[in-house]
């Protein structure tokens, strides 16, 4: 329990500290853009600084995120609070969105009017230059930890600072471009950023309504579970088999098909080695809802309600009245819509021939008289002392 707790406790703090780090370099960045941008006149490289805000408002959304997803299920909570990091991630996509389209209108507005276009200097490309190393190293830096920690919203956050070191990229060729004498060039680049930007929150904002709407894992992971389970020994077929993500947990819900002629506590045992060994296996796997069936009735119409324990119980008072005080127990068998009833008796009555031959009829006569009765069958025990 001990090294659970200390687990949780590392990826936490590994995803805090990937956030804090993220949102202290893009504090720096987004002030030494915007500010060197506007000294050198450059309109991408403003649109860099305020794709670099929105780096920041991510690394905060990631840390409220990891904070509220952390916490352990409750009672109002019970699968726990990983949606919390989806829709983080879902708010972020709708920004980037948002600020893409902000950055391409008045860009565009701007490039209306040619002549009242700003003309960059020397000092943007060296800003550029910077940050195009500073957001390499930060995005290589985020996505190890997103991989340590399996954090779909971490992962997302290291290529949105990917993105940054492209848009840093292509806002160098604009400037450039503008000191070679293509004055168009840096409004162009920012145009190609503010794109960027928003391509990466809709892309974003698709993933977490994926999520959101219990998507199921990939075909190929599907596939995967689904013949590791079938590789369990006693597991006969799948009957169901449903997966969805909650933030980098992944859960499962299975209905095997066994004998049908097992015992309750087998069954059983089968479903929880089929549990254990999906998430020994499988990385993401956070839970498994095992449902044991005794047969694939998926196909099967006929929906109505079966004979119940009591039901039986007093079929067999009526019918096997003669001989219920020295029956000692019965067994029902649910198959493909009917009922088989094993009856236990002591082995002494099957020595005797008129008792045995009452018993026959009358469990034939009760057989006959009840259609959702496929079969009875006598037992008898033979008791050792």
């Amino acid at each position: 329990m001990d090294a659970v707790m200390d687990s949780k406790i590392s990826v936490k703090q590994l995803k805090a500290r990937a956030s804090y780090v993220g949102a202290a370099i893009n504090v720096l960045q987004t002030l030494l853009k915007i500010g060197f941008g506007i000294l050198a006149q450059s309109a991408a490289l403003i649109a860099d600084g305020i794709h670099s805000l929105s780096d920041l408002l991510s690394d905060l959304l990631v840390i409220i995120a990891v904070r509220l997803g952390s916490r352990e299920a409750d009672r109002d909570h019970p699968y726990g609070h990983r949606r919390f990091e989806t829709i983080a991630t879902g708010i972020l996509g709708v920004s980037l969105v948002a600020i893409g389209g902000a950055i391409s209108w008045s860009v565009m507005n701007r490039m209306a009017h040619p002549e009242h276009l700003p003309v960059p200097n020397a000092m943007g490309l060296g800003i550029a230059a910077i940050s195009i190393l500073v957001n390499e190293w930060l995005y290589h830096y985020t996505k190890r930890i997103a991989r340590q920690t399996r954090s779909k919203l971490l992962m997302a956050n290291a290529w949105h600072q990917r993105s940054d070191a492209i848009s840093s990229i292509v806002v160098l060729f604009g400037i450039g471009a503008v000191m070679l004498g293509y004055p168009m060039a840096d409004a162009i680049a920012a145009i190609v950023v503010a794109l960027m930007v928003a391509k990466i929150g809709l892309n974003l904002l698709i993933e977490s309504i994926r999520e959101l709407v219990d998507t199921s894992l990939p075909p190929v992971l599907v596939a995967e579970i689904r013949a590791a389970i079938m590789a369990i020994d006693g597991v006969e077929g799948i009957h169901l088999l449903r997966t969805r993500h909650m933030g980098e947990d992944a859960f499962i819900d299975a209905h095997i098909v066994v004998d049908p002629r097992i015992t309750v506590s087998e069954g059983h045992i089968i479903g929880d080695t089929v549990r254990t060994e999906l998430i020994n296996r499988f990385d993401d796997v956070m839970d498994v809802l095992v449902h044991v069936d005794p047969e694939d009735d998926e196909g099967r119409e006929d929906h109505s309600t079966p004979l119940s324990r009591a039901d039986v119980q007093a079929l067999l008072n009526a019918y096997l009245a003669e001989s219920k005080v020295a029956m000692e127990d019965f067994r029902i068998h649910y198959l493909d819509g009917q009922i088989e009833v094993e009856v236990i008796f002591p082995f002494a009555v099957s020595t005797q021939p008129q008792a045995l031959a009452t018993l026959k009829k009358q469990c034939t006569l009760m057989k006959t008289a009840n259609k959702k009765i496929d079969n009875v069958l006598l037992f008898f025990k033979l008791n050792e002392e």
